[in-house]
C-alpha cells in the first residue's frame, strides 16, 4: 500500500463521521480515526508472504476448516458405507472406490446447495428488506452508500473494469454477487440430483430392489426431504443472526454493531 493510498483511507475515515456529532462521539470517533491511521501505516511495514497471509487470513481459515471437516465427513461416510456393505454380506471398498459412489457426493452436494441458497437469498433480500436495529439490515428510509450510481465513479482509476466499461456488462456486474451465488446453488442442486439418484440406485441394488429412474427419484419424497431439511435450517440460522444482532454484540466483528451502540441503531 502506498503512502497516497493511506492518506486517502485516512480522509475517507474522517469524512465518514458527520460533523454534527456531539463532542463525546466526536472524540471517540477521532480515536478510531487515529487508530486506523496507525494500522494503515503499519501495513506499509509488512511485506511478502506474511502480509499476504495476514490480509487473507479469514478466507484461509475458512478454506482450512472446510478441508478439515470435509475430510472428516468423507472418512466417517466411508466407514459408515463399508459397515452397510458388510451388513449385507458385501466386501468393504477402498477409499478411492468410495469416492466414486453416490453416497459421498450426495451428502456433500446436499449441504453445499443449502449454503449457497442461504447466501444468495440473504444477499438479495437485504437489498430490499429491513430489520430495524440489526447490523445486517439497511436503514429504513435512508439512502445508503451502496445505493450510489456506479456510473458516477467510472472515471476513477481504481474502479473495477465492468464499471468503467458500462453497458450490459455493468448491469450484470451490479448483481453479480447474487447471480454467482444462485449459479453455485443451481450447480450444487443439480449435483445433488444426480449423486442422490446414483446413491438411491446403489441402495436398490444392495437390497435387490428395482432401480429408480432419474425422474422418479427427483419427484420422490426422499429427494425433497433431503432438500427441505437443509434449506429450512439455513433460513432459521440467518433469521436468528439478524434478530439476535439487534440486542447482542461481538466486539471486533464486522457482523456486529459496536458494543456501545443503541439497540434501535440499524446498520453498522
Amino acid at each position: 500500500m502506498t503512502r497516497v493510498a493511506v492518506d486517502l483511507i485516512d480522509e475517507a475515515s474522517e469524512e465518514s463521521f458527520p460533523a454534527s456529532d456531539p463532542p463525546a462521539a466526536t472524540a471517540t470517533r477521532g480515536s478510531v480515526v487515529r487508530h486506523n491511521r496507525a494500522s494503515n501505516r503499519g501495513a506499509l511495514d509488512r511485506g511478502g508472504l506474511t502480509s499476504w497471509v495476514h490480509d487473507h487470513s479469514l478466507t484461509l481459515v475458512m478454506v482450512g476448516l472446510f478441508g478439515l471437516f470435509g475430510a472428516g465427513q468423507v472418512a466417517a461416510g466411508w466407514t459408515e458405507y463399508n459397515t452397510t456393505l458388510e451388513e449385507h454380506g458385501r466386501s468393504a471398498v477402498a477409499l478411492g472406490a468410495y469416492m466414486s459412489t453416490g453416497h459421498v457426493w450426495e451428502a456433500l452436494f446436499e449441504n453445499w446447495e443449502s449454503e449457497f441458497l442461504q447466501m444468495a437469498a440473504f444477499v438479495m433480500l437485504t437489498a430490499v428488506l429491513y430489520q430495524k436495529g440489526s447490523p445486517e439490515s439497511r436503514r429504513p428510509g435512508v439512502r445508503e452508500l451502496v445505493d450510489s450510481d456506479p456510473r458516477d465513479f467510472a472515471d476513477r482509476p481504481d474502479t473495477p473494469w465492468p464499471v468503467r466499461k458500462g453497458g450490459w456488462i455493468l448491469r450484470v456486474y451490479e448483481h453479480s454477487l447474487g447471480l454467482a451465488l444462485l449459479a453455485l446453488f443451481a450447480a450444487a442442486w443439480i449435483g445433488h440430483m444426480f449423486s442422490g439418484w446414483a446413491d438411491s440406485r446403489e441402495e436398490a441394488a444392495l437390497h435387490g430392489s428395482a432401480m429408480p429412474a432419474f425422474a422418479e427419484y427427483v419427484s420422490s419424497s426422499r429427494f425433497w426431504f433431503e432438500s427441505f431439511q437443509n434449506w429450512q435450517s439455513e433460513f432459521l440460522s440467518v433469521g436468528v443472526m439478524v434478530w439476535l444482532a439487534v440486542y447482542l454484540r461481538q466486539r471486533g466483528s464486522p457482523e456486529s454493531k459496536p458494543v456501545h451502540a443503541p439497540h434501535a441503531e440499524t446498520g453498522r
